[in-house]
């Protein structure tokens, strides 16, 4: 520990103080005649002296003392300094140090309990905000970064959830009346839904603390992810309705049959073998109907997590293309793909990602003329995207039914949908794939050329 220069009106003070007995007592014995002026100045010279020396002495301890002290609060661990001219201060360095060790200890304990706490609060699979009295964020965990992204300390809560029914909660919970106090309940739901894709529903649970924290949260927010709930009371409801209408029609035309080979026609066997032939039909209608009902809603109900498999697509396409290359033969299709060697995998699900493929060359193939072809082109787009076009070359899609095409149970031409096997739902289906793969749809038609849809997904980095 380095000695520093003690300044001097410092020492000229203390030795003031120190020698204003001494020498008032040589002033007052010098006054009533005990000693002579000559005596009287060397004794003040001599204990101006020898004060000085100690004064000094004791000024350099007490400087260690302090330094030694200032060393500590900084959290610094110096070695102890020699402080026997002055026992006092050498017993309270000894007891700053204990104290400081202490403190440390303390120190470490509450960190780790802080560190520990925010471990607890990062492994709630829910979001969890805390906000102070003026509304701004306070801490965040995890599940909150992931959902709203990187959140900044000392921000407004509504500068990453721009939802007024929340924020109108929040500030009700932290309303105070005249007296100071709170007005209203410690506790509020709300519910919001977040933009997408995929669009989210929540329920906000707010939670009033007794008392500000020591990081000055006042209230808790923690979001609740209701949308897989939610997806499927609505799926309910459509299932419900949109089979109650497509089956209609069916079911009526079979109770129909039915009746009719029960009387006029129990002995005609030409008119029982046509009926059972369109009865047959109309129940392999429904079976196909029920099916991708229930594909869609599977697929609706996980929409909102992504899968994260790297899928090869040229496999996919050649599967697909073997499956549905018979069909294509009795039309006089041919079915080309076009495979860049380059291609990338892509991040999906095999499984689904046939779905979407399968369905679109079917149409493809359904809807093509004759002696055409059907041409599948693969590329990559860009670093991170990779693109699969298929076309035909049919009758084409009128420009003011591209934007209802992914609708559910929409046709364009309803009788020829039917007519060819189709449940209006294909391209539903299609549709709530590519949003799950965080991908994109587009539709090309030209009336008289043909059509292309484009899916463009993302590709393995």
């Amino acid at each position: 520990m380095a000695e520093q220069a003690i300044p001097l009106r410092r020492t000229l003070l203390a030795n003031a103080v120190v020698l204003a007995p001494s020498w008032g007592a040589l002033v007052i014995l010098y006054g009533v005649g005990e000693l002579n002026g000559r005596a009287t100045l060397i004794a003040m010279a001599g204990i101006a002296l020898l004060t000085g020396l100690l004064v000094q002495r004791y000024l350099g301890t007490l400087a260690r003392f302090a330094r030694f002290v200032g060393e500590l609060s900084d959290e610094r661990e110096p070695v102890m300094p020699r402080l026997s001219f002055a026992p006092a201060t050498e017993e309270l360095a000894t007891a700053a140090a204990t104290l400081a060790v202490g403190w440390r200890r303390q120190r470490a304990s509450i960190d780790n309990l802080a560190a520990s706490a925010q471990a607890i609060v990062d492994g709630l699979p829910d979001p969890l905000i805390s906000v102070d009295r003026q509304r701004r964020i306070v801490r965040t965990n995890l599940a909150a970064a992931s959902l709203l992204g990187a959140v900044g300390p000392e921000r407004d809560l509504s500068t990453v959830l721009r939802q007024p029914q929340l924020l109108a909660a929040v500030d009700a919970l932290l309303e105070t009346g005249a007296d100071g106090n709170f007005s209203r309940a410690d506790q509020i739901a709300v519910e919001l839904a977040l933009a997408g894709p995929p669009e989210l529903d929540l329920i906000a649970h707010l939670r009033r603390l007794p008392r500000a924290a020591a990081d000055g949260s006042l209230a808790l927010i923690v979001l609740h992810d209701t949308t897989a709930l939610r997806r499927a009371e609505r799926m309910r409801a459509d299932f419900v309705a949109n089979a109650s209408h497509e089956l209609k029609t069916p079911i009526a035309g079979l109770a129909g049959f039915i009746e009719t080979l029960r009387g006029p026609a129990r002995d005609d066997a030409a008119a029982r073998e046509r009926f059972l032939g369109i009865m047959a039909e109309q129940a392999d209608r429904m079976r196909r109907l029920v099916d991708d009902l229930l594909m869609l809603s599977r697929i609706e109900q996980h929409e909102h997590a992504r899968p994260d498999a790297a899928v090869d697509l040229g496999r996919v396409l050649h599967s697909v293309m073997d499956l549905l290359q018979l069909k294509a033969s009795s039309r006089n299709v041919k079915i080309e793909l076009d495979l860049d060697p380059a291609l990338p995998p892509a991040v999906g699900d095999f499984d689904e990602l046939t779905i979407v493929f399968q369905n679109l060359i079917d149409n493809a193939v359904k809807y093509a003329r004759p002696a055409t072809a059907v041409r599948i082109a693969v590329r990559p787009v860009g670093p991170d995207r990779v693109a699969v076009a298929v076309s035909d070359e049919g009758d084409g899609i009128p420009a003011t039914h591209l934007p209802r095409l992914t609708e559910r149970f929409y046709r364009v031409d309803t009788a020829r949908s039917r007519q060819l096997g189709g449940t209006g739902l294909g391209l539903a289906i299609v549709k709530h794939v590519v949003n799950r793969h965080r991908g994109r749809l587009d539709i090309q038609s030209s009336p008289g050329k043909g059509s292309t849809f484009t899916v463009t997904l993302p590709a393995v980095r």
